[in-house]
């Protein structure tokens, strides 16, 4: 076997080759959790996560990153390199990804709408059902595709009132 040689192999190769290992194996989520002692009753997580057989790429991802916690499945051995924290995701993730950004329209359009959702956060109007209706509607948006499974949809979150307006605009 021949040895390769990481000699020249930089930062910024570094961070560009993380970059491309996210665009095939991570993932930008919204989650919810039912709250009772929340306003709205239900409490928004902003989550990006990259899974693995082998840890060592999601070891420099959480070094270069400076964020998340990698944990490992007990059923099958799978690693998860996951961030949760709001702060983390503000200053860390968005940030990276906007410089050393992802190239598939797929991936580029989930990211779009992830900081669409994380900046609503932001401003804390998940906090607010008007706030919380735009989040969910844009998460319907977000990782579209076979395979996605979501606890709780749309119609779960947001009670569906129907007003004169929604009528007028429904009748012909």
């Amino acid at each position: 076997m021949r040895k390769i040689s990481r000699k020249g192999f930089n930062r910024e190769n570094l961070r560009w080759f993380l970059s491309g290992f996210v665009e095939g194996e991570g993932s930008f989520n919204v989650s919810l959790r039912k709250k009772s002692d929340y306003k709205v009753g239900w409490q928004v997580v902003l989550s990006f996560n990259v899974s693995q057989k082998e840890i060592d790429v999601l070891s420099l991802l959480k070094k270069e990153l400076n964020c998340g916690i990698i944990k490992t499945r007990k059923s099958d051995g799978l690693h998860s390199f996951d961030v949760t924290n709001s702060d983390d995701i503000v200053k860390k993730i968005i940030p990276f990804f906007s410089k050393y950004c992802l190239f598939s329209k797929n991936k580029q359009k989930n990211f779009k709408i992830f900081c669409q959702i994380t900046n609503l956060v932001s401003k804390g109007k998940h906090r607010e059902k008007s706030g919380l209706e735009k989040i969910m509607i844009l998460r319907e948006k977000l990782n579209e595709g076979k395979g996605r499974k979501r606890k709780y949809s749309l119609k779960d979150v947001i009670s569906v009132k129907k007003s004169s307006e929604t009528i007028r605009q429904v009748t012909p």
